[in-house]
This record gives C-alpha cells, structure tokens and sequence, in this order.
C-alpha cells in the first residue's frame, strides 16, 4: 500500500520537484503558500489591486509554463517574485508610453530640500512596530513616482545589484543612482512626516 502524499507538509523544493513532473496538487500548494507575498510585490509596484490580481495570477501561469527552466540556483519563492517583477516592469513601461512626465526635473525641483534630509533608518528589533512601520512604508510607497518607487523595491527589497536595475528599467546606471539617491530622501520625509501624523 502506498502511503498519501502530505503536500502540505512538504518542502518547497519536493513541491517543485514533483510540480516539474507534472503534479498540478504540489503546484497548487505552492500558490497557496506564496500567492500573498506574490500579489504583496505586484501590489507594491503598481499601486492598483485589480491590476496587482491580474499580474500575480499571470506570474503563476508563466511559473507552471516555465517550471521545468527552475534549476534551484534561488529559492522558489525568489524565482517567482522574479517573474512577478518582470511582469509588472513590463506593464508600468506600457502605461509609461501612455503618459510621459518629466521625473528629472521634479528631481531639480525637491532635490535640493531633500538633499539635506537625514536618511531615517528604522530599528528592525522593533518587532511591535513593525506593523504600523510596513504601514507606513506602503503609504509613503504610493507617493513615489513610479522610477523612484520601482527603483527603490528592486535595490532594497529584491537587493538587485545596479547593473541588474539599469537593465531591467532600461536607464544608465547613473541613472539608477540618482533615482535611489532621490528616493531615499523622499521615503525619508514621507515615513518622517507619516511619524508626526500617527503621534498627534
């Protein structure tokens, strides 16, 4: 007799392994445990719930079509949010067609004000914060434009290397530093001014 699988109890790497040879119930617990971080990432960067729904759905029908390309190299997960991220670079150049704005210039505009701002690091021991600080991080996020905010998820929450960033946003890398200078000091003065807001 053999004895039922308990995919729930299985690691990633056994559910992609078994998911690679075709075993759609390991893949669908691979969904079910990643589908939140995945739509949290999409959400992130497009700033819109219904589209943020489409495209992390669209990354785990391009995960099962691509699953036999997955080599370990990086976690699941981390393959994934990949996918994710291409996925919704491609579709905020596609709106970025549609509406051009000028961002050096708003960075001539606020950039001297900001220059003089410290960089607010928060203290990741923390923990009660956290939840207020992920709250806060999301509010300030959406105030970005879309370079500085795309800019920022990829170096410090995906730590993609600048190289990696000049190529996927399709900039100079110079370009990609002054964009992370920028967005640092803005996130800094929104999370800064958030702070205030919450303590009044």
């Amino acid at each position: 007799m053999t004895t039922k699988l308990d995919y729930q109890a299985e690691p990633d790497v056994k559910l992609v392994q078994l998911a690679q040879k075709g075993d759609m119930v390991a893949f669908e617990e691979l969904v079910a445990r990643h589908r939140d971080k995945i739509y949290a990432r999409a959400f992130s960067m497009l700033r819109n719930e219904e589209e943020a729904t489409d495209l992390s759905q669209e990354a785990w029908v391009k995960a099962w079509q691509r699953l036999v390309q997955f080599q370990g190299d990086a976690s699941f997960v981390t393959w994934m949010t990949r996918i994710c991220i291409n996925l919704c670079l491609d579709q905020l150049r596609k709106q970025k067609r549609v509406r051009t704005d000028s961002i050096e210039q708003m960075e001539e505009e606020v950039g001297g004000v900001e220059r003089q701002m410290p960089i607010i690091t928060p203290n990741p021991t923390e923990r009660l914060e956290r939840g207020e600080l992920r709250n806060r991080i999301d509010k300030a996020l959406a105030q970005l434009s879309y370079e500085h905010r795309t800019v920022l998820i990829l170096h410090e929450f995906e730590e993609l290397e600048y190289k990696e960033i000049a190529k996927r946003m399709e900039c100079s890398i110079g370009t990609v530093m002054s964009r992370l200078f920028y967005a640092r000091r803005k996130m800094a003065v929104l999370l800064a001014g958030l702070k205030r807001e919450e303590l009044r």
